[in-house]
């Protein structure tokens, strides 16, 4: 497209008319690939003589276009930009940024740092050496732009990638220094002055925010930097254009200048020797200490302010970790802690004693001239020590009288920042071990009594103590009586405030009553989803990303899932919860919710797991998660795992018959696409084989069809896979459809040439060992059953399928593996008995000590059998719930590579032991020439293995039996 032609298009992008927008967007989208393309869009921005409208539709479009296309991500390589446009957009863009007007600076700027974040230093190697040279000419202001740009790129690298920063330091920071001389001698200054110093305090911090450059270390150089920085921050800021609003002032760049100096000199504090530092400061601390940073600790006029005008404000500012990053009063607590912990037996003392004559003076004084701030000052500065304190004797024995005497006192005050910082104080030490109970109870009931206080900040503060008495309570009946009181309050305040804190209070309840939320289950879930729509279209309005909306959004549906999980024994109520929060998961599933996007999956996974079904509703959820999976959430997939699990076991027979979506075929199109992309990492694709033995194991003979295609593309990616544990699974894979169909699984192997390749890699894998002489791969219990069953199925194949030779061979590996099996399930069954005298803290008889021994040196139980307890189900399922992908070190040699715990499957419910030895029978009845031949190729230690897997098949059918009766009269009886 030439360039009038683009001009007219962009023009029409700004018109009201939505019609021509969208035909002018369409249009842009059609020809945005088109050669040149990037340089006519360069052109129009740059063009004095275009309309200013014109100019920036065309600046963002570029920012959009180089942001998306300029690196192309690794699964997408074809080129998008063509290497001719690349070089003429490097080479002109450097130029035109000084020759445009700010609003358009902004945009090239953006687009100037994707660039160099892909291209610099290998593909635009001359990039320093135009900063340099325009560093000594008249485009000082370009160069710095640039530099500061380029600085950014190392600011947060680790040591190893920081290598480019000494030759920039290197080749420009001479050139800096001279610059920044040249600007602090120049008198009546003008703020093109303060913006230039502004980018040279921006480039120096980039420079030294992780370490400092071995070139800036030199003394000379060192001292020269530090008295233009000293300079700067002692000369008075001119008064000429300075705004009137203090606020406004923020943003003016004299006073920006004075942030970064700031900034650097902290951040250089940080990085020389603290020894040194604190001798210099230590003739001046108890000035700096009482005079300086403890007023910064006390209530002031602006709190005053903001608590009487805007109190909401006020609770956002106090409980804001944005604001905390610049509140002097932060700053101030941070000092004094750090000051005690590190130089504690200088300075403790004296501080403690400085607090405790506030203390007494307040006490002393008539209520008109008692120190309110101060004492408010005093309480923050305790419970800002509430560590150390807890930690120190003599301190640590009076902390209990210190709170009856001067803490529990405030919370009738008529002042209310004293409430409010007594409540605060209350919480900090709900922990600790009080020698009268009845103080620690009277702190609950303080705190309890203010969350109903005529002040918001005090009730806000009240809350988030209750948390902590909740914690700390040993006796939950003190607050059992008050539990509905203290819900409805707490969704009044989630009305009025947008806090995460407060979803934690209410996360803590759930979580501590447990089943008895019951009641509350249905009303907390519609306030929270209530109050999580609020919070997001808030989030919206604002368009901010660390919108303290976007945190309380996160925590409703956090507070959501703790429900569920508390009721997870009361299905019922999912049936009734489930038209609450459908349109959340409906909603969030998509691109809106992204930043959520975990936490609902959470709770589909809850949802889809614990309902007595799953019902067409919660189906229609998803083709959502199917598309969202294919757009951009393939870093979900392991949480997306686990709720496509639960539709595939819980609902097998929607999933098989429906056609109308047709689930089999979409999860077959999405692990398609998935396996077969070259692009897709081994780690990436872990979730994928998983779902194929969910499949095989949850529609065994009902999915005949799926078999080879699902056996094709495993057999394809496993030959182009480098992780072991990945070859293992697809081995898993192999196994699971032998247990599906032996004859099915044996015959398509065949039929694709692989089946000698197959059996000799899957036995390879389970031969190897490691140093220690450990088995190397299938460690774990589920995995170790499923290579049996896969077994075993191969032994159960007729003898034309499976001649007598390979017989043995895949008999003795089977009786291997189960020896194995049995020894790991054994294992599982003794640590669990230790934790559980762990937890029993030496309240177990001497004969239960017996009993547990006892059964250990037979068989216990499997931890995946039978009907495990509800809570290890839901454990399970919590942690299904985490991505459980496994690291990128080398899975050969570690054993925490990737998590032991795995989803549920019908195969719980099979003993291998009783399995294979069935399996064993059944052939023996069938072919007794067979297994005659097959006893006489066994030498005494395979004939003597087999006799004992016998017998304990024989023990494991008399244990299957009593649970199964055991489970009946529980059911019975409840």
């Amino acid at each position: 497209m030439d360039l009038p032609n683009l001009t007219l298009i962009l023009q029409a992008a700004l018109s009201p008319n939505p019609d021509q927008r969208k035909a002018a967007e369409l249009s842009l989208n059609q020809f945005q690939y088109a050669p040149q393309h990037l340089v006519r869009l360069l052109q129009i921005i740059v063009d004095n003589n275009c309309d200013m409208g014109v100019r920036q539709v065309a600046s963002i479009h570029f920012k959009n276009f180089i942001a998306k296309n300029w690196s192309p991500y690794e699964f997408d390589p074809q080129q998008k930009i063509s290497q001719s446009d690349k070089d003429v957009v490097r080479d002109h863009i450097l130029v035109f940024l000084t020759q445009v007007p700010p609003l358009l600076r902004v945009q090239l700027g953006e687009s100037l740092k994707t660039i160099i974040h892909s291209d610099y230093p290998e593909q635009w190697p001359h990039l320093l050496d135009w900063v340099k040279h325009n560093l000594q000419d008249q485009q000082v202001f370009g160069a710095l732009f640039v530099l500061r740009i380029l600085s950014r790129k190392y600011e947060f690298k680790s040591d190893e990638e920081r290598t480019p920063v000494y030759r920039i330091v290197e080749e420009t920071f001479p050139h800096l220094l001279n610059i920044f001389n040249k600007l602090v001698k120049i008198v009546n200054p003008s703020l093109e002055v303060a913006d230039l110093i502004k980018l040279i305090c921006k480039i120096f911090w980039s420079s030294i925010y992780l370490e400092i450059p071995k070139q800036l270390l030199d003394q000379n150089i060192f001292n020269a930097w530090m008295m233009l920085f000293f300079n700067e921050l002692e000369r008075s800021v001119p008064l000429e254009g300075q705004p009137v609003d203090p606020e406004l002032r923020k943003s003016w760049g004299w006073w920006k200048v004075k942030k970064w100096t700031i900034h650097i000199l902290n951040r250089l504090y940080t990085r020389i020797s603290r020894n040194n530092m604190y001798a210099l400061l230590q003739p001046r601390l108890d000035f700096l200490l009482f005079e300086i940073v403890f007023p910064l600790m006390c209530f002031n006029d602006n709190d005053q302010k903001l608590w009487d005008e805007d109190p909401h404000e006020y609770v956002r500012k106090g409980y804001d970790i944005i604001e905390d990053l610049y509140s002097p009063r932060t700053a101030a607590m941070d000092f004094v802690s750090e000051l005690v912990r590190k130089r504690g037996k200088e300075n403790l003392q004296k501080f403690i004693q400085f607090i405790v004559e506030i203390f007494r003076r307040y006490d002393e004084a008539s209520l008109e001239h008692k120190p309110y701030r101060q004492k408010d000052g005093a309480l923050l500065a305790i419970g800002a020590l509430c560590d150390k304190l807890k930690q120190t004797e003599p301190y640590k024995s009076e902390l209990e009288p210190m709170l009856v005497q001067h803490v529990f006192p405030e919370f009738n005050s008529h002042v209310g920042h004293l409430r409010s910082k007594a409540a605060w104080v209350a919480g900090q030490y709900a922990h600790i071990n009080f020698s009268d109970q009845n103080n620690f109870l009277k702190a609950l009931h303080c705190v309890v009594s203010r969350i109903q206080d005529s002040e918001l900040p005090v009730r806000v503060d009240s809350v988030f103590a209750l948390r902590s008495f909740i914690e700390a309570s040993k006796d939950l009946n003190d607050i059992r009586p008050i539990l509905p009181q203290l819900l409805d309050e707490l969704f009044k305040l989630m009305n009025e405030v947008e806090n995460e804190d407060l979803v934690f209070t209410l996360e803590t309840i759930v979580d501590k009553f447990g089943e008895e939320m019951a009641p509350y289950a249905i009303g907390l879930c519609q306030n929270l989803a209530a109050a999580f729509w609020r919070c997001m279209n808030t989030t919206e309005a604002d368009d901010e990303a660390d919108d303290p909306g976007a945190l309380a959004a996160v925590g409703c549906l956090r507070a959501i899932s703790t429900i569920l999980e508390s009721v997870s024994r009361l299905p019922h109520l999912f049936v009734e919860i489930e038209p609450t929060l459908l349109p959340i998961m409906r909603k969030m599933l998509t691109t809106d919710g992204q930043e959520v996007f975990e936490e609902v999956l959470e709770i589909v996974s809850y949802m889809t797991f614990f309902s007595p079904t799953i019902s067409l509703d919660m189906w229609s959820l998803w083709p959502l998660m199917m598309e969202s999976l294919a757009d951009w959430a393939i870093d979900f997939f392991p949480n997306i795992l686990v709720p496509l699990d639960n539709y595939i076991s819980r609902g097998t027979a929607n999933f098989l018959t429906c056609k109308e979506p047709d689930y089999q075929q979409s999860l077959w199109n999405m692990i398609l696409s998935i396996m077969a992309d070259k692009n897709m990492g081994d780690n990436d694709i872990i979730p994928a084989p998983k779902l194929i033995e969910v499949v095989f194991q949850n529609c065994r003979g009902q999915v005949d069809h799926w078999v080879e295609p699902y056996l094709r593309t495993t057999v394809e990616r496993l030959r182009r896979t480098e992780k072991i544990y990945l070859k293992c699974l697809f081995m898993q894979v192999i196994a699971d459809a032998l247990y599906y169909n032996a004859a099915l699984t044996l015959s398509i192997l065949q039929k694709f040439g692989v089946a000698s390749e197959i059996f000799s890699l899957w036995f390879r894998l389970l031969q190897q060992v490691k140093k220690s002489g450990a088995r190397a791969n299938f460690r774990r219990e589920h995995e170790m059953k499923v290579c049996c069953l896969g077994l075993t199925s191969l032994v159960a194949l007729p003898a034309d399928q499976l001649p007598g030779e390979a017989l043995g061979g895949v008999f003795r590996a089977t009786l291997d593996l189960l020896l194995a099996y049995k020894d790991l399930v054994a294992e599982a069954a003794k640590e669990e008995v230790a934790e559980n005298d762990d937890y029993m803290d030496g309240f177990q008889s001497d004969d239960e000590d017996e009993d547990a021994n006892s059964s250990d040196k037979e068989m216990g139980g499997d931890a995946e059998d039978g009907d495990g307890a509800d809570t290890v189900t839901l454990r399970k399922l919590a942690e299904q719930v985490k991505s459980f992908r496994p690291s990128d070190v080398d899975d050969d040699d570690s054993d925490d590579d990737y998590s032991d715990e795995e989803l549920q499957s019908p195969l719980d419910e099979v003993d291998p032991f009783v399995f294979f030895v069935d399996t064993v029978k059944a052939i023996q009845s069938s072919d007794p020439l067979r297994i005659e031949n097959l006893t006489r190729t066994l030498d005494l230690n395979y004939q003597t293995l087999a006799n004992g897997v016998a017998q304990h098949a024989e023990q494991r059918r008399a244990e299957i039996e009593k649970e199964k009766l055991e489970k009946a009269s529980a059911t019975i009886a409840s």
